[in-house]
């Protein structure tokens, strides 16, 4: 049987993706159906099963993709001071979410919607995020440079500081987005500032 008019593979199978990742970030993914899905790319519900088997694939499949692509577009240059490194993986960390706000919110609010499996898959590859500027904080308080008590306890808190910017900031507001950068940057050196509160 040929294919409806438009449902390449290559064209719909992207927009199912963009349409699950709106729905699930606009009502929630327990409340989301396959029809629904479906209606907003505008195919017969059965016509999804050509591209995702069921909606928890979907909602994986967003998060890992999600995640992948946050690593693969992470720079590190560990050439570099440890000061230096957390000043560029804050700008990068901001810079990167802010451009994806429903990705960002599906991958920490719907994570106990994931089956085992799946939820150990993205669990290691936020660990792999995570171990990043873990590593940075580390080499800067074995250089003197930090003063952090427990840097698991400070990469956890940084990066959720991080990420609550995409909640509020507004491109029309106040502050320009490099301005939140700065004024972050500011904030995670004196969180994570060596004795006298300089790095």
């Amino acid at each position: 049987m040929a294919r409806t008019a438009g449902s390449h593979s290559d064209i719909t199978g992207p927009r199912v993706r963009e349409a699950a990742l709106r729905l699930f970030a606009r009502h929630g993914f327990a409340a989301v159906s396959m029809r629904q899905i479906a209606a907003e790319v505008g195919v017969q519900a059965g016509a999804l099963y050509n591209y995702t088997p069921d909606k928890q694939t979907l909602l994986f499949e967003l998060m890992r993709n999600h995640m992948v692509e946050l690593l693969a577009d992470m720079r590190r240059d560990s050439a570099v001071s440890a000061p230096v490194q957390l000043d560029r993986f804050v700008r990068f960390h901001i810079s990167f979410h802010h451009a994806r706000p429903d990705a960002v919110f599906i991958a920490y609010m719907e994570l106990r919607n994931l089956e085992p499996d799946n939820f150990a898959t993205i669990e290691a590859l936020r660990r792999q995020y995570e171990t990043v500027l873990e590593d940075i904080l580390r080499a800067g308080v074995d250089g003197g440079l930090f003063d952090v008590g427990d840097t698991k306890v400070a990469t956890l808190a940084v990066i959720a500081m991080l990420t609550g910017v995409t909640t509020w900031f507004r491109p029309d507001g106040r502050l320009s987005l490099g301005d939140v950068q700065d004024q972050y940057c500011q904030m995670v050196t004196r969180l994570v500032g060596a004795p006298g509160g300089s790095v």
